[in-house]
């Protein structure tokens, strides 16, 4: 599906294949390999293309009966803050209705831009994982010189 509106670039909306995602692309969300390697697995890739190149990814798994997990929703940072990865969200979550999904999970930092940006689309926070950061990442996370520690889990009703 062809996207262009309030767009300043026009995007390709679509599924793709695991393998044809940039690892790279998927690092900018998501800072463990590993991680990203546990739950590609069975995953849905949606993408927004431009000019046949991957700009923005979003990877979704089910993780209950009708309930699935967005696990990375990663935007090159040449095309961020264009609306491109909320064009990206929207278009999974409407593919995501089509398989019978019913509820939308995540989870997320407890700041930043990427909190505002999925209570935007209508997720609500639900839990707070404390420590989760310090716990599951080798490295500290970082974002605005505040070290993330807690997750936020989220989610959407569809």
């Amino acid at each position: 599906m062809e996207y262009t509106q309030g767009l300043m670039q026009p995007v390709h909306l679509e599924w793709v294949p695991a393998q044809q995602v940039p690892m790279a692309l998927l690092l900018e969300a998501d800072p463990s390999t590993a991680s990203i390697e546990a739950y590609l697995d069975n995953a849905w890739c949606f993408a927004a293309k431009h000019k046949g190149e991957i700009v923005a990814v979003c990877v979704a798994k089910l993780i209950r009966d009708k309930v699935a997990e967005i696990f990375n929703m990663a935007v090159w940072p040449d095309y961020q803050r264009q609306g491109i990865g909320s064009v990206l969200l929207s278009f999974a979550l409407t593919e995501l209705a089509k398989k019978s999904v019913v509820r939308v999970e995540l989870g997320t930092g407890s700041f930043g831009y990427q909190l505002t940006y999925y209570q935007r689309l209508g997720f609500r926070v639900e839990a707070v994982i404390k420590d989760h950061f310090l716990i599951h990442y080798d490295e500290p996370l970082f974002e605005q010189g505040l070290q993330h520690k807690d997750m936020l889990r989220l989610a959407l009703e569809l």
